[in-house]
């Protein structure tokens, strides 16, 4: 095990992947600084990029990203009051006072060195987990594996907040997803209605641009959030180090709250969001003279950044050695596995120890890259919020679909992640947890995998064996809540409906299911055709996605509560017994009629962007798409918006066509006269 680990940091420390690793560092920082954007968002622009690497440099530039966006999240909550990322939510209580009282630089001095410690200790909790978990791993069979799938399938309940019917009903319909192809069993071709490109079943990264990147996008592109503030806020470097000193200081504060960021992080669907605020919760309770929390404490910070940065070796540690993804960048990650030839759980702590090694390594070599980079370029970094809407839309929406095309470099491809992005859109503004859609799409081909060979092998007596009945029941209990407390609470509403508390009502949100039922309704029908054996799984979770979008369906249609104490007055009934809204539930910040207008054009743009490329080849039509967006949509000057297009079309030219090779799709342009396409090879 030693040997493997010291494989691993040879490895790692070659100058090439050390070099990989910068970039990704570089691009994380970035990703972080800039609100709406991160880690996940970071992820499924990065995954295609990975398919040319070998494992220890694809995973040194996808977690040398993922693992700093949580370093530089905080600068926009400190200087701002507007977090990058949700992980530094917390961080504005006490890190934007600092700044009003000009000891920004202090905060993130104490900032970057809680983060710095955070990120080693977690990756810490990583390398020790390893020859702990190893051995029981070497325990787990096809049956255990089985369990820990659907263990994982059963985890979005927990990861979908709130709505946790909503979030199995999407699971559901990932795993549906997830068996577009051809059967491994029979040959059978499920649900590809005929089309080459699906025969291969459903490319993970167009749908994974589609679901994350493009919804983050266009509420980019709609909302037009301009951050205005000072990006020179910073003072001395000398006031920085006084903030490292004040950490060095609460170092005791930070092994606490370090080692409950890794130990949550470790739990499938304790989040970002939530682990922050519990370490800042820790923190106020068990530190003496608090009354300055909320107010400018620089301990709020420290608390805040170092649990933050943990989180991220904790959520490795149920991916790499069960499958069971811990959070949605993790289901992302699992997806990156796949795409390298790597099955999550006993292989990557024995046959590939010395690429989960490296992954350890990274860890720990990009958080401290991270922070002394950050360190020493804060106000460049401070300077990255106050990008321009208009320049960053176009550029990442062409990121996005050339990042899509690399997938399989099929027109299928783009038209994929532009479906998907309306579909999360609309996930996205129904408050329909997008993670669990893209969990059901990655664990089904496992879950199938290991539901054959378990029955196979065990049959029916797979059920006896300990740690299958305990994963099953456990998951058993995390599913079958949140559908009893649903149902409980239809039955609680007969009487309000009666009354008039509440009443059957039309919405969005209803018509969203109802569509989705019927798409699940006709997949079925059109699954009754294959081969007995093609069709369990797929109609297993069908019925499972009927069974969960129907109780979605009756709780939308019927469950919308009217003022009840204007209803308890009117039927002269004490106010107090009126039934109050549950807590939590409201409507999201709903779009005004110009903003609904944008979102409408910005997926206009979107399809002008794929219909030109058809027209006059990939490159040449995002070029055109990033110049008029621009220019038209955003009201940039006719010849920044130039500049940009051409900067981009020259980045873009280097990197696909001289570094990758990629063959460019053939255009109708090209079609009329081959001689052009000999002759740029574009079109």
């Amino acid at each position: 095990m030693l040997d493997a680990a010291y494989h691993a940091l040879l490895l790692i420390l070659e100058p090439m992947r050390l070099a990989i690793m910068f970039g990704g560092v570089l691009l994380g920082l970035a990703l972080g600084v800039i609100p709406g954007l991160g880690g996940i968002v970071g992820l499924a622009l990065l995954i295609p990029f990975t398919y040319h690497m070998d494992a220890p440099s694809a995973f040194a530039l996808l977690l040398g990203m993922a693992s700093v966006t949580t370093v530089s999240d905080f600068i926009p909550a400190v200087l701002f009051g507007v977090p990058g990322t949700v992980g530094a939510a917390a961080t504005v209580l006490d890190g934007y006072p600092m700044a009003q009282q000009g000891k920004a630089a202090r905060a993130f001095g104490a900032g970057y060195a809680a983060s710095l410690a955070g990120g080693i200790f977690g990756a810490l909790v990583l390398g020790l987990a390893i020859p702990i978990l190893r051995p029981l791993v070497l325990y787990l069979g096809s049956a255990e594996l089985l369990a820990f799938c659907i263990f994982g399938l059963s985890m979005v309940a927990v990861l979908s907040g709130k709505a946790p019917m909503r979030g199995l009903t999407a699971a559901a319909l990932g795993l549906m997803l997830s068996m577009v192809g051809s059967d491994p069993e029979t040959g059978t071709q499920r649900w590809t209605f005929d089309t080459l490109y699906l025969w291969d079943h459903l490319p993970l990264v167009p749908a994974t641009l589609g679901l994350f990147a493009v919804p983050e996008l266009a509420e980019m592109a709609v909302r037009r959030n301009f951050l205005k503030g000072d990006a020179k806020a910073l003072m001395s470097q000398a006031t920085q180090w006084d903030g490292v000193r004040d950490a060095l200081t609460s170092w005791k504060l930070i092994l606490r709250c370090s080692g409950l960021g890794a130990l949550l992080g470790a739990i499938p669907g304790i989040g970002s969001a939530v682990i922050d605020w519990i370490a800042y919760g820790h923190a106020l309770q068990t530190e003496k003279n608090t009354e300055g929390f909320g107010h400018g404490d620089v301990r709020g910070v420290i608390a805040a950044e170092s649990s933050n940065n943990a989180k991220e070796g904790g959520h490795l540690v149920p991916t790499i050695a069960f499958g069971v993804p811990a959070g949605a960048s993790m289901a992302l990650l699992l997806s990156a596995f796949l795409l390298h030839g790597f099955q999550p759980g006993p292989e990557m702590l024995t046959k590939h120890l010395d690429v989960t090694y490296s992954i350890v390594w990274t860890l720990t070599l990009s958080h401290i890259m991270g922070a002394l980079i950050c360190l020493a370029a804060s106000g460049l970094f401070a300077k990255l919020a106050l990008i321009r809407v208009g320049l960053l839309v176009p550029s990442v929406l062409a990121i996005i679909l050339l990042g899509a095309f690399n997938g399989s470099q099929s027109w299928g491809d783009l038209y994929s992640v532009a479906i998907f992005g309306g579909l999360g859109w609309a996930m996205k503004q129904l408050n329909w947890p997008r993670p669990p859609l893209i969990l059901g799409l990655v664990l089904g081909s496992m879950f199938e995998r290991y539901l054959f060979i378990t029955q196979q092998l065990f049959g029916w007596s797979a059920l006896s064996r300990p740690v299958v009945a305990v994963v099953l029941l456990g998951a058993a209990y995390v599913v079958l809540r949140p559908v009893v407390l649903s149902t409980r609470r239809i039955f609680n509403n007969r009487q309000a409906l009666a009354m008039g508390w509440i009443a059957p009502r039309w919405s969005w949100n209803a018509g969203f299911a109802a569509l989705l039922l019927a798409i699940v309704v006709h997949a079925l029908v059109i699954s009754t055709d294959w081969p007995d054996h093609a069709q369990i799984v797929p109609q297993a979770a069908g019925f499972a996605a009927l069974l969960f979008g129907f109780g979605v369906l009756i709780t939308e249609a019927f469950g919308q509560r009217r003022n009840p104490m204007a209803l308890a007055k009117k039927i002269g009934l004490a106010v107090g017994h009126a039934p109050q809204a549950a807590p939590g539930e409201g409507p999201a910040k709903a779009h005004t009629k110009q903003e609904r207008a944008r979102a409408w054009r910005f997926f206009l743009w979107l399809a002008a962007a794929l219909i030109a490329a058809t027209l006059i080849g990939l490159l040449p039509g995002l070029a055109l798409a990033i110049f008029c967006l621009a220019w038209r949509e955003f009201g940039e000057p006719a010849k920044r918006a130039g500049l940009l297009a051409l900067g981009m079309s020259l980045f873009f030219w280097l990197v696909f066509d001289r570094i990758f090779s990629t063959p460019w799709p053939d255009s109708v342009l090209g079609d009329a006269w081959p001689w052009l396409r000999a002759v740029s090879g574009l079109v």
